[in-house]
């Protein structure tokens, strides 16, 4: 069976409907599954690996999560230093930082700002930027990647250090042992995520100090002061293990202070969940980037991640556990067992305790459902709080979606929970806030639920409010409001379509009858943001009434407006950010739509989606200017009137 690799980077994996194969088969009742924090076993040997390949259904792993599954948007690699709490937004003195979701836990982004420079990501190279004041504002230095084997991703930045994570291909040899006639050694090639470190006391001529690799593909990262943690997935071919007589290596790593050859992980070191197999690799590393003569705390697993949540304390991996089971098919007069695709999913959290660039395993736990991305995990007060969906939409028995809240104790084992929210509908967005949590379900309705979590042995529903559309991020304006980002919609008798993308400010300060207190909508359907599946590429400040992000607009004409066909898509008009006022008195206050694209690029665009370099997709501020950032260019306003614009060109 052919396999595709859309579950291995960070991604949710949803069942999709193929309800032949479920007529005879029966599924057990998911259970919430106790911790194990006794220490994991080792492979051992590669004849041990081998072993464990035979004996696990490798037919049902496949079938499960390649054949019948589509990777759910997530929000995907990040960065900043102050998280998006309750009072202050995303603001650190009078700079913005990025979005994150946890405060002192920062989130790697493809730009960045100290308050002087801004630092950018592209494909082929990292920007320094004199960016304030605006009157000296110039490319500082470069960092280039011409090569085309390193491709930058994104970046952390602090006082003396820039670091820069991409995916890398490298041609590496290694010993094909014993079995092997002569010894020769043998090359392949080999992507890993590799993690540059700088130092950029001189912007003019940042230093690299240190190189990182993890063999894989780069799931996600999280920076708490000097501590680096990086994850990542590494696929075995199960195949070529099982086929070729000379052992094949484990993934490797290196550290370019302490050695400058790829090291091997060693099949001694490589541990596996026993209740669990899949055919990859999760490395989760460490580093304190202060202590240069620490090495890089590694642990590797058999099994995989898609979703990682962390405190100031705890690294938690989530990874979807499908439940396939063998269903008897006639065929021409035989019956053969198929692997039928799976009606329930589990979702498996592994902890790690994180101390100054250490990472231990500390143990796991699971749940019934699967999570939508990193805001469906929240830690508090020692408890673990996880949202799932279970089931399917497309079903309507007892096996219909339902959506969940699960809270975990220090031990990963179930201390309380609240099944059974809103059937035949799936989480669209979840935000935790404390002693809350909200919750966003969608099918024809938007219903936003505000659930009590005062009391965790027992978390209940406070209120609901239905209303059309949905979101898709919720961000916490002030105790008592909360802004959702998403898309308005409209609906038939059997189906409803999405259209523009609406904002809207929800207050629950009567929890039991939250208000859509305002709300706003941006162009027609196939209107888009990235701010829909990417919560850093939003700036908000409570302080200066300020909301900004990057949009895509499609509007219908004149002619499309008077058939009023929901299904039709609008043309493409417009791509740059929206600049909000917001304040509880006014709402939402459109005060300016600055774009990169000149005329002549949006007359190439056509009807379409146009991908530019010009496409803005950060807004910063720093002082009381605003900075929109492309590929292309920075470009710079003031908040205040009257409005002064510069634009740095950025391409060679």
């Amino acid at each position: 069976m052919k396999r595709t690799f859309t579950g291995l980077l960070a991604s949710v994996m949803v069942v999709t409907a193929i309800p032949f194969l479920f007529a005879t088969g029966t599924v057990a009742e998911p259970t919430v599954q106790a911790a194990s924090t006794e220490e994991l076993p080792v492979v051992g040997s590669y004849a041990e690996l081998k072993k464990l390949i035979q004996s696990s259904d490798l037919d049902s792993y496949h079938y499960a999560t390649m054949e019948t599954t589509v990777a759910m948007p997530v929000a995907a690699p990040s960065t900043a230093n102050k998280v998006a709490d309750t009072s202050s937004g995303a603001v650190r003195g009078d700079f913005s930082t990025t979005n994150t979701q946890v405060q002192g836990v920062d989130e790697a982004d493809i730009v960045k700002s100290d308050g002087t420079y801004l630092y950018q990501s592209t494909q082929n190279e990292v920007r320094i930027i004199k960016a304030y004041p605006v009157t000296e504002m110039k490319v500082a230095s470069r960092i280039s990647y011409d090569n085309g084997k390193f491709v930058p991703q994104e970046m952390y930045v602090d006082d003396r250090r820039l670091i820069v994570i991409g995916q890398a291909d490298e041609t590496i040899s290694y010993s094909p042992g014993p079995a092997s006639k002569r010894g020769i050694p043998r090359y392949q090639g080999m992507q890993s995520v590799k993690t540059m470190i700088y130092d950029i006391t001189d912007k003019k001529q940042p230093r690299l100090i240190r190189q990182l690799e993890l063999e894989g593909q780069y799931m996600s990262s999280r920076k708490i002061g000097a501590s680096l943690y990086v994850t990542a997935n590494h696929y075995m071919d199960t195949y070529r293990i099982m086929q070729e007589k000379a052992e094949v290596p484990g993934p490797t790593y290196k550290d370019s202070i302490h050695h400058n050859q790829y090291q091997t992980i060693p099949y001694s070191e490589i541990r596996y969940f026993p209740d669990h197999f899949r055919p990859e690799y999760l490395i989760v590393a460490g580093v304190n980037l202060d202590d240069s003569q620490q090495k890089m705390s590694l642990n590797t697993y058999l099994g995989a991640g898609e979703n990682i949540y962390a405190s100031t304390k705890n690294l938690y991996v989530a990874v979807t556990q499908n439940n396939a089971q063998p269903v008897a098919v006639k065929q021409k007069g035989a019956t053969t067992p198929l692997i039928a695709p799976p009606i329930e999913s589990d979702t498996t959290i592994y902890r790690f305790a994180m101390n100054k660039g250490d990472i231990r395993y500390t143990g796991k736990g699971s749940v019934p459902g699967r999570i939508l991305n990193q805001f469906s995990m929240d830690e508090n007060g020692g408890y673990f709080r996880i949202a799932t969906t279970s089931g399917n939409m497309w079903r309507d028995d007892e096996f219909t979606s339902k959506n969940n809240l699960y809270v975990l104790d220090n031990k990963l084992e179930l201390f309380g929970k609240l099944e059974g929210i809103a059937p035949g509908e799936r989480i669209y967005s979840v935000r935790f806030m404390g002693d809350r949590a909200y919750m966003v379900t969608f099918k024809k309705v938007d219903p936003l639920f505000v659930l009590d979590l005062k009391k965790p042995s027992a978390p209940s529903v406070l209120g609901a409010l239905k209303i059309p559309g949905y979101s898709d991020y919720l961000h916490p304006y002030d105790e008592n409001h909360i802004i959702g980002f998403g898309k308005e919609a409209e609906s038939d008798k059997d189906w409803a379509y999405y259209q523009g993308m609406k904002i809207a400010l929800f207050d629950v300060s009567d929890v039991t009858k939250p208000k859509e207190k305002f709300k706003t909508v941006i162009g027609d359907r196939g209107t888009d943001s990235e701010l829909l599946r990417n919560h850093k590429a939003l700036l908000f400040s409570k302080e200066k009434n300020l909301l900004a992000f990057p949009v895509s607009v499609h509007e219908r004409t004149a002619e499309q407006k008077a058939k009023n066909d929901m299904r039709e898509y609008g043309h493409f008009t417009f791509q740059g950010a929206y600049v909000y006022q917001l304040d509880l008195q006014k709402g939402f206050q459109l005060t300016d739509q600055i774009t990169h694209l000149s005329k002549e690029d949006v007359a190439k665009a056509g009807e379409g989606w146009y991908d530019s370099s010009s496409n803005i997709k950060r807004i910063l501020t720093i002082g009381d200017t605003l900075y929109t950032v492309s590929d292309d260019y920075v470009k710079t306003q003031q908040l205040s009137t009257p409005k002064k614009e510069n634009i740095l060109p950025l391409t060679k």
